[in-house]
């Protein structure tokens, strides 16, 4: 198992270098970057404004960046071009600075923000926190809800229970999480209703204040929304995914026996099917927790005001803050990647029986 790990570990190099180099170069061909924007507010344009080609018209001459042609450069001193480029690196043939940042990285050196005047690592810790808090709490809520249902609707199949419990989970999966979100702060928030609680932050003003109970109070007051408005969003998938495990291993000829050898009910389920249904659930719980954790939560963020890692990666993709935007997603394939692996060395906890190295030979 340990020559596994190891492989698993050594083959993450690789892959978080095919990732970032298709991406680096993606970046290469997209127009509006950080120099032409500088460029358009110098000459008094709108950015965010300047067209979907990037291209901000000043009836002048152009400046080469990248490898393009972009125009905007009226009335500026080609020495001031010159500083931009060199101010966000631009200076620089993309070989070189893609192997700057390659070196960087090896040492966990993500760069500076071009706009946000912070290192992108500082940024990141600093966002870590409402990320973490979502995806961990929704995600555990999520498998503590979904799973215990999911057994029960099994073993009740086609009974009134599992009837009235799927209508819910179809009407919480045709409910998009960020509009039950919306309905949330109506009924809860002070929108129509009742104001019971706070729709910014995650925690309030006099956190530091508060006594330890105090504080887990107030940050768990301030996580009900939110988190259970992506609880809503994620639940109903998992809870058929469950059920439908646990029915395909309930109908196998190894459950048949064993009852007929007179175990109890409980017996059958939790010390046979339990195992063997389960290896299904533990394979997508990394891309579930990844997905809560960054990308999922964006539009929840949004709408409780909560500035997390996945706000921050929206924001530096439309600002083309492309140091932002590559660390972002070096950790996030970083993270996916362990997680993977986490997944894979926990099917040999449910199961032992499985073997991963064995099967790679």
């Amino acid at each position: 198992m340990l020559a596994y790990i190891i492989r698993r570990l050594l083959l993450i190099i690789p892959t978080l270098l095919g990732i970032l180099l298709i991406n680096f170069f993606i970046i290469q061909i997209v127009p509006g970057g950080p120099v032409e924007q500088m460029i358009a507010k110098l000459e008094g344009f709108d950015a965010a404004s300047g067209g979907a080609t990037g291209r901000f018209s000043g009836g002048g001459g152009e400046v080469s960046v990248a490898g393009s042609s972009y125009r905007g450069a009226q009335g500026l001193d080609p020495d001031m071009i010159e500083k931009i480029k060199k101010m966000y690196g631009f200076d620089k043939p993309p070989s070189e600075r893609l192997w700057l940042m390659l070196k960087n990285y090896a040492r966990l050196d993500l760069g500076e923000s071009y706009f946000r005047d912070t290192s992108v690592i500082d940024l990141i810790k600093e966002k870590l926190p409402v990320s973490i808090s979502l995806g961990l709490w929704s995600t555990l809520i999520t498998y503590l809800i979904s799973i215990p249902l999911g057994i029960s609707k099994a073993v009740r199949h086609n009974s009134a229970f599992d009837i009235w419990t799927s209508s819910v989970i179809i009407i919480g999966y045709a409910i998009p999480g960020f509009l039950f979100a919306i309905l949330l702060i109506v009924l809860f928030a002070g929108g129509s209703y009742w104001e019971w609680f706070p729709i910014r932050g995650l925690t309030s003003g006099n956190f530091d204040e508060l006594s330890l109970a105090g504080k887990i109070l107030d940050y768990f007051w301030h996580l009900t929304l939110p988190v259970t408005a992506l609880v809503i969003g994620n639940f109903a998938t998992l809870t058929l995914l469950t059920k439908n495990s646990f029915l395909d291993e309930i109908n196998k000829q190894y459950v048949i026996t064993a009852r007929a050898k007179g175990l109890s009910e409980n017996r059958v389920l939790y010390g046979h099917v339990f195992r063997n249904a389960m290896l299904l659930i533990i394979a997508g719980f990394p891309a579930a927790f990844i997905g809560i954790f960054f990308t999922g939560s964006l539009l929840i963020e949004v709408i409780f005001s909560l500035d997390g890692i996945g706000l921050l990666s929206f924001e530096s993709a439309v600002n083309r803050d492309y140091p932002v935007v590559l660390g972002t997603l070096f950790i996030f394939t970083l993270l996916g990647l362990l997680m993977k692996l986490i997944g894979d060395l926990a099917y040999t906890l449910v199961d032992p029986r499985i073997d991963f190295e064995s099967r790679e030979h």
